[in-house]
């Protein structure tokens, strides 16, 4: 296999087609709800978790056979069934279509890959082994939701705030790359939670 290349990709207003609605369908379809994807499913059954998304209208349930036109129109599929027959038809013909395919749990059918995600607010990392060891992947993950704790998020959405305040400002290219690099360090964040431990004990004490 080449090198995977990592991206984060826009999915806002484009139909991510789902085969299967299992619990481990589910768990993908959960993974895209925040994306602003336009989310079409279509499966023989459905979790209950599944049928109340579309009940909400969040997806879009068709409880039916898999066929070939349900391709039309897909920026990517994504499929978890029981079927190696559909798995192998559903990728051959996503990639006749030039339609990015992921079939769970089968890496030598898949062109993209769900890694393993810390989110902190705007920060995430993402880790993958290209499908070669998801436990690995999730061991990774807990160790790095420890070392990257809640605080995170507002300290990237701060960062964001200041960035776009320094941009703006009359400083040279050099010293604006200087101080958006000095305010992004360690040293930075730790004194911003130390701050923040200093103030809420004040407040305690009043």
């Amino acid at each position: 296999m080449k090198t995977l290349f990592p991206m984060f990709m826009k999915l806002a207003g484009r139909t991510v087609l789902v085969v299967g609605a299992g619990n481990v369908a589910e768990s993908k379809i959960s993974s895209l709800l925040e994306t602003g994807a336009n989310i079409r499913v279509v499966a023989l059954q459905a979790s209950e978790r599944v049928h109340e998304l579309a009940r909400s209208g969040e997806i879009a349930l068709e409880k039916r056979a898999f066929t070939v036109s349900d391709l039309e129109g897909a920026f990517a599929v994504i499929v978890a069934t029981n079927s190696c027959e559909l798995h192998e038809l559903i990728f051959l013909e996503a990639q006749a279509r030039g339609i990015l395919c992921n079939v769970v749990d089968v890496p030598e059918q898949c062109d993209f890959f769900y890694p393993a995600v810390v989110r902190r607010g705007d920060l995430q990392i993402a880790i993958s082994t290209a499908g070669q060891s998801p436990s690995l992947a999730q061991k990774l993950r807990a160790q790095l939701e420890r070392q990257f704790g809640p605080g995170w998020a507002d300290w990237v959405a701060r960062l964001g705030e200041t960035r776009r305040e320094v941009l703006r400002s009359t400083l040279n290219a050099e010293q604006k790359m200087s101080l958006l690099h000095s305010l992004a360090s360690r040293e930075a964040f730790e004194a911003m939670l130390s701050g923040e431990a200093a103030n809420h004990a004040g407040e305690e004490a009043a």
